[in-house]
This record gives C-alpha cells, structure tokens and sequence, in this order.
C-alpha cells in the first residue's frame, strides 16, 4: 500500500504534509505534489496534514489513476520537504471539480532549492 496524492492537490498545493512526511517521499510539480510510490512507507502522517483532503490510500477504489500519475511525475519533479505558501488563489479551487482536465501541469516545481 502506498498514499497517493489526487486532483484536488491541484491549484492548492498546500504544503503541510510535506513537513510531517518522515521519509522525505514528496515531489512538487507546477501546481500540484505527487507521493512516490517505491518510497512512502505507508505511515498516514500525511493524509490528516492536508487541508484539501487530496491525499488518499491506494486502497481507496477508483485510484489507480492517481497512483499512475504520482509514479510518473515523482521521478521527474523536484523532491520537495520544507513546507511553503499555498498559492493566492488556493482557497478559490479547493474542492473544485475537473481540475486534472482544466489545470495539471507536466511542468516541474521548484522543489527544496
């Protein structure tokens, strides 16, 4: 089992799991973060931290999608364990539906550096 994140981390992006997480297993796309699958060791500190409720088990039904995805971008983005502002305009999209469609971004974050 691993967690994964899903769409409603898109345009939030809040950053409170990042801190909690103790094995360091987040990756910061454009606008949203990804959990790297190989490397979270299923502990569930990260699920209660996220004000978007956009963290999830993989053991939840319908997930596979984001499980595809949080495997394909962790690898690719920066890994991301110091907690930042949410964008402005957080509160505005949380909870907002077809965010994948309307917003993901491939584009990498800006990670710890």
């Amino acid at each position: 089992m691993t967690y994964v994140v899903t769409d409603n981390c898109i345009k939030c992006k809040y950053m409170d799991c990042v801190e909690v997480c103790p094995v360091d297993c987040f990756y910061e796309g454009d606008n949203m973060l990804v959990i790297h699958p190989d490397e979270c060791i299923d502990c569930g500190v990260c699920e209660p931290e996220c004000p978007a409720e956009a963290i999830k088990p993989d053991t939840e039904p319908a997930l596979d999608k984001w499980l595809k995805l949080n495997a394909e971008y962790a690898p690719q983005w920066p890994n991301i364990t110091i907690k930042r502002d949410a964008p402005a305009d957080a509160e505005e999209h949380d909870g907002e539906p077809e965010k994948f469609e309307k917003y993901f971004s491939a584009d990498p974050g800006q990670g710890d550096g």
